[in-house]
């Protein structure tokens, strides 16, 4: 159990405030452009592709050939995309749902017993953002966080007890999730001209890739105009797959605006991260991105970060997608040493404010 006293957001929220503490109110250069996120999904404009998965493996070629060009150009220009009939069935992702709303329907302090302890190096568990920025800042959420994939890396005593079929649910949709990591990476290498399994063998394979499950729960925020749930970043993954209750708040900056993806039923979200943009040379696209609270409903999400090995790969373009015309656009370095560098160079440009 975490020893460090964290104040949870879901205490605040459930505190009765009627307004939010300054280290979550966000810098005035951001405040300008958070909306209500429930007028923003209204609104007209650019949408999130949406990539209708059926056809991926049709025996018709030409079929075959249209949903791999869609797929590749979401990939090219938005680097995110809703994917739809992606083979994972309803029943098991209202299960998973089901199980990590009831575990944050327990009380904070039953929560508090899987608590991490970041200050020791305990990334795994039930926490709150720890401010890594000069400014203090904080996030607007709670979340839970462990490995899921492969199982033999799984520590199962920090996963939850309660509900009872936790570890049965996730551990099924990791496998299932992982066979479409699997199949999306293939298409992925075969349209940049690549052998099929050239990308996940790139990533680690079967052994090494790891899926990192992240649940995000959003409380009610009193004042969700100065706050964000997550502040903007691109992910380091080379994948990542979100599911959530169906409450708007992911936004995309999206040729110089911020952008809200629209809910979209029983489908799974899914980001280009890092990884995959260093691999192809740019491109692919990791793309920025941030989440909006609101003061009328909970949000929460279930992202899998699928995270090759942090020392055993050098990461850069590969050699087939460098040319005289396209430079390497990225130097080689460790998934850890990457992450390094977006930390450092976030605290570099903190430091110049």
């Amino acid at each position: 159990m975490g020893t460090m006293l964290v104040q949870r957001v879901e205490s605040l929220s459930l505190s009765g405030i009627e307004s939010i503490p300054k280290e979550y109110v966000r810098p005035k250069e951001e405040l300008t452009n958070i909306g209500n996120i429930f007028e923003e999904e209204k609104k007209e404009g650019p949408e999130v592709p949406t990539i209708d998965l059926k056809e991926i493996n049709s025996s018709d070629e030409l079929v075959r050939r249209k949903c791999r060009e869609k797929l590749k150009k979401a990939a090219e220009e938005w680097g995110v995309m809703h994917l739809v009939n992606h083979g994972i069935s309803h029943d098991l992702i209202n299960r998973l749902k089901k199980v990590g709303e009831t575990f944050f329907g327990l009380s904070v302090d039953e929560k508090e017993k899987y608590a991490n302890d970041q200050s020791c190096g305990k990334i795994q568990g039930y926490g709150s953002k720890l401010a890594n920025n000069a400014s203090g800042q904080l996030e607007w959420e709670d979340y839970f966080f462990h490995l899921i994939f492969p199982e033999d890396k799984r520590d199962l005593s920090i996963w939850p007890k309660t509900p009872h079929d936790y570890t049965e649910v996730t551990s099924e949709y990791a496998k299932q999730l992982r066979g479409l990591a699997s199949k999306i990476m293939e298409v992925l290498s075969l349209e940049l001209g690549l052998e099929g399994g050239r990308l996940e063998k790139e990533v680690g394979g079967m052994e090494e890739l790891l899926l990192q499950m992240k649940i995000n729960y959003y409380p009610i925020c009193p004042q969700p105009e100065l706050a964000l749930g997550v502040e903007a970043h691109t992910d380091v993954s080379s994948l990542t797959f979100l599911l959530h209750n169906m409450v708007p708040g992911l936004q995309l900056f999206y040729e110089g605006k911020w952008v809200t993806a629209k809910c979209v039923p029983d489908s799974i979200l899914m980001h280009i991260g890092d990884t995959i943009e260093i691999l192809s040379n740019g491109k692919y696209k990791s793309i920025l991105h941030r989440g909006l609270v609101n003061k009328e409903k909970v949000r929460i999400s279930w992202a899998v970060f699928c995270e090759p090995p942090k020392e055993k790969i050098i990461l850069k373009p590969l050699p087939q997608l460098v040319t005289q015309n396209q430079p390497a656009r990225f130097p080689p370095r460790t998934f850890a040493q990457h992450i390094h560098h977006k930390l450092f160079r976030n605290e570099e440009e903190e430091d110049t404010k």
